[in-house]
């Protein structure tokens, strides 16, 4: 990857961790449409995450709280943006992307057109130690939707 390619990426982050996109005040109610919720801690950093799915009549809502490094709060952003513009069973192809990218090492390259700004984080998967970082919100993620769509099921 060229230096100009991996300062765009660092560039990215750190726009999402400014400006994050999804950060607000969780609603734990599901008063539009089915919901799941899942609370995430990295142990190794203390970077924790409060995140929520609502599957209503406008798609796939996902809404989150944290605290925790520019890695883990960007990341969540990221995700966040992706699930506005793609249907559940979308995301669950991108998150395992996402995911597949995160334990490449830096070996692969990134499908940009699937991962969209998830892409700036093929360089965090050259450091073992910020790929929990990254996968924090992912991971929340993945456990929300399947207690939504689990609760969906159920009606």
């Amino acid at each position: 990857m060229s230096t100009q390619m991996q300062q765009l990426y660092q560039q990215v982050i750190l726009d999402h961790s400014r400006s994050r996109i999804g950060n607000s005040a969780l609603r734990r109610d599901a008063a539009d449409g089915p919901h799941g919720y899942s609370h995430q801690v990295n142990p190794t950093c203390g970077d924790e995450i409060e995140l929520e799915t609502e599957l209503g009549s406008d798609g796939l809502i996902v809404r989150w709280t944290g605290d925790g490094c520019s890695i883990s709060m960007a990341s969540a952003s990221v995700l966040s943006e992706l699930a506005a513009e793609s249907t559940p069973e979308q995301m669950l192809e991108i998150e395992a992307k996402f995911h597949e990218l995160m334990h490449s090492r830096g070996t692969m390259e990134p499908d940009e057109e699937a991962l969209g700004d998830a892409a700036a984080f093929t360089g965090v998967s050259k450091f073992p130690a910020r790929i929990k970082c990254a996968l924090l919100a992912w991971m929340a993620f993945k456990d929300a939707l399947g207690q939504a769509q689990s609760s969906l099921e159920e009606k």
